[in-house]
């Protein structure tokens, strides 16, 4: 096979036959004939997830020649959006499937062990692995935590009479996930993520059928059976990856370019669009609350040296948009709340000097400017945030939920005066906001630009503010 220059420009790779002549690639065919049988019964995001979970069915089958193995997690915000169809059609494409909500964990892990082949796991409703009844599935969550490495292992104790041994299981394994709402980061991050909705009146799909339906199934799953063995698709060397797609990413997809230039046909090219949009849109992907607060505290320093404890509250607890005017149970951010979160990144306030003035507690830039450099880009100037879905390059996700207080802290301090503000929340759309109401909470200059402010006729503070007031006032 041809090699694949790096770049986004890939000539469809040559397969040639003994006598050197070209020959039509089996693989690009096969491979297309699963993207078709695919979209017969499940509605995609966009092509996007299409590709990424054809190419990940196939990969499947070649598990002893990677180094790591993504996840592929179907998700949505509501059930009936199709995430257990994806995994029903996904069942008889892949070799040896297991479904892991109907088994024990001692089950499974002697399965991944079975010298006849590793399993692909598919494990449906995996929202509750993670939920209030999680430590009930510690074990089968080491697998999906861990299994994505090859080498990975699950260390046990065993019981013999009287004599307690050790043991090491194998984990590494393919596993699809199928659940409600986002999954944690470590997994997320070493996922196909595919956000699934339901499905308009406008989108037909064909009913999902076994009985009708699995000999068509089958069929590919021999097919796929006999491409894998006949076929090394590391034989050409680890593929070269596009440009930004690195780190995590990278691993999540060296595997899935691997098999479509093993295919051929336009697969290498369209294997490598798909990664370079998804990892356009895990650059962007929704930030933790530290690196929220980082990329705030840069919008209300803007270009200024240093700034006060104090003026630095006052400006994230006016940001109508973020979570600081009521992350402590409806309180707003405080000094000590601030320094405990900031702590994280190794900064702290300190004694600053400026001018004629009296020394002040606060926060000079020079102490953000390793972690802004590190862990923000210039897109974070904005509050834009994406999700970590394959197609979601500029979809923008819902706004940051209050996470509540991670500092324990209980006493508040001052809230700040209202008056000139270090920052002025921009508008949206970029439309001038000069027509907003003003909030109606005593001496605030905010402007209601949301359409909750707006019902409420307070901004976000306020109301959070007010709403801290009732609850102590009915204790």
């Amino acid at each position: 096979m041809a090699d694949i220059p790096y770049g986004r420009d890939y000539p469809d790779p040559i397969w040639c036959d003994e006598d050197g002549q070209p020959m039509p690639p089996v693989g690009a065919e096969l491979l297309d004939d699963i993207r078709a049988f695919l979209r017969r019964f499940v509605v995609y995001p966009s092509d996007h997830e299409l590709i990424a979970h054809t190419l990940w069915i196939a990969h499947c089958w070649f598990m002893e020649a990677w180094d790591s193995t993504p996840r592929i997690a179907f998700l949505s915000p509501e059930p009936g959006s199709g995430k257990s169809r994806a995994l029903e059609v996904t069942e008889p494409l892949v070799p040896r499937p297991v479904h892991a909500i109907n088994c024990t964990p001692a089950y499974l892990f002697r399965r991944v062990a079975d010298p006849v082949g590793r399993p692909t796991v598919l494990y449906d409703e995996c929202d509750t692995l993670f939920g209030p009844k999680a430590k009930e599935h510690e074990e089968i969550r080491g697998v999906i935590n861990a299994g994505h490495r090859k080498g990975a292992v699950a260390g046990r104790c065993v019981i013999r009479g009287k004599i307690v041994e050790t043991e090491e299981l194998p984990a590494y394994c393919a596993v699809a996930l199928a659940g409600l709402d986002d999954l944690p980061d470590t997994i997320m991050s070493r996922s196909i993520v595919v956000r699934m909705r339901r499905r308009a009146p406008t989108e037909p799909v064909e009913p999902w059928r076994p009985r009708v339906n699995g000999p068509e199934a089958e069929k590919l799953h021999d097919r796929l059976a006999n491409w894998a063995a006949a076929i090394n698709p590391l034989e050409s060397g680890w593929p070269a990856m596009p440009d930004g797609v690195t780190d995590r990413r990278a691993d999540v997809w060296e595997s899935l370019v691997a098999v479509a230039d093993t295919a051929g046909g336009h697969w290498p090219k369209t294997a490598r669009a798909t990664a370079e949009t998804d990892a356009t849109a895990n650059r962007g992907a929704k930030p933790s609350i530290g690196v929220l607060l980082l990329r705030d505290i840069r919008r209300v320093f803007s270009d200024r040296d240093r700034m006060r404890t104090s003026d630095i509250l006052t400006g994230l607890n006016r940001m109508e948009e973020g979570p600081w005017g009521s992350i402590r149970r409806g309180d707003p951010l405080d000094a000590r709340g601030l320094a405990t979160r900031l702590g994280r990144y190794g900064i702290g306030p300190k004694f600053q000097h400026s001018g004629g003035e009296p020394p002040y507690k606060g926060y000079s830039r020079t102490q953000f400017e390793d972690a802004w450099s590190r862990y923000l880009s210039a897109d974070d100037e904005t509050p834009e945030e994406r999700d970590l879905s394959v197609s979601a390059v500029s979809a923008v996700s819902p706004p940051v939920g209050d996470p509540g207080d991670a500092t324990g802290a209980t006493d508040a301090t001052d809230l700040p005066e209202a008056g000139d503000l270090p920052y002025e929340p921009p508008a949206p759309n970029g439309h001038p906001n000069g027509d907003a109401p003003l909030c109606s909470g005593p001496g605030c200059p905010n402007k209601l630009l949301s359409t909750e402010a707006k019902a409420a006729g307070k901004c976000r503070p306020c109301r959070g503010r007010a709403a801290a007031s009732a609850r102590d006032g009915a204790r």
